[in-house]
């Protein structure tokens, strides 16, 4: 676990996507960028990248590791606020266990995987609409685990508490192209007025 910043009022988590880890660059630039905005920024690796295994863990020793992580930044730190999520299953993996932690206050994903690419038929949205808490989608209009439409539907179908940002010719990677730091900056910049303007 890697935490930066000395301001502990409001923490951020976020956790690595399937392929890569807490060290990826687009996990580094959120990582100091959200603590140059003034989070208690947090990241992690979960085990099977310590492992450099490529496939991940299953889904209950994924949770269990994010919880742990949870447990252990409000226990150490105590914010007064928790914003959980991450890049593609790193946001899942907190969507699903968002609703059951303590002094959790609201949920980022950055590029949140819908379905699998080419297969529509297979949402992973019904958990989404159990959760009682603000949650900001950042996504890309090219993300292929996310068609513009289906989600747009997801985020209505949540209501009030679901913010949706469009990155416009964004991957999953949020980027338009290799070099693009514009839109992780906007993405940044829509974490921190959502964050001021949705958690109580």
């Amino acid at each position: 676990m890697d935490p930066q910043s000395s301001d502990t009022r409001t923490a951020i988590i976020l956790a690595h996507g399937a392929g890569q880890g807490m060290h990826s660059p687009f996990m580094n630039y959120f990582h100091t960028e959200l603590a140059n905005h003034g989070f208690l920024s947090v990241k992690f690796d979960f085990d099977y990248m310590h492992a450099k295994r490529r496939v991940p863990d299953p889904q209950p020793k994924l949770q269990a590791q994010y919880r742990s992580v949870v447990e252990t930044v409000m226990t150490e730190y105590k914010p007064e606020r928790l914003i959980i999520g991450g890049k593609s299953m790193g946001g899942r993996v907190a969507s699903y266990i968002a609703g059951e932690m303590r002094g959790v206050s609201g949920l980022v994903f950055l590029g949140y995987p819908l379905h699998p690419p080419g297969k529509t038929d297979q949402l992973r949205d019904e958990h989404l609409y159990t959760l009682n808490l603000p949650m900001l989608f950042i996504s890309g209009t090219k993300d292929p685990f996310a068609e513009r439409d289906l989600l747009e539907k997801v985020v209505a179908k949540i209501g009030t508490k679901a913010t949706l940002v469009w990155v416009e010719g964004g991957d999953h990677s949020l980027k338009r192209g290799r070099n693009d730091q514009a839109s992780l900056s906007m993405a940044v910049d829509a974490i921190h007025n959502w964050s001021a303007s949705s958690l109580k």
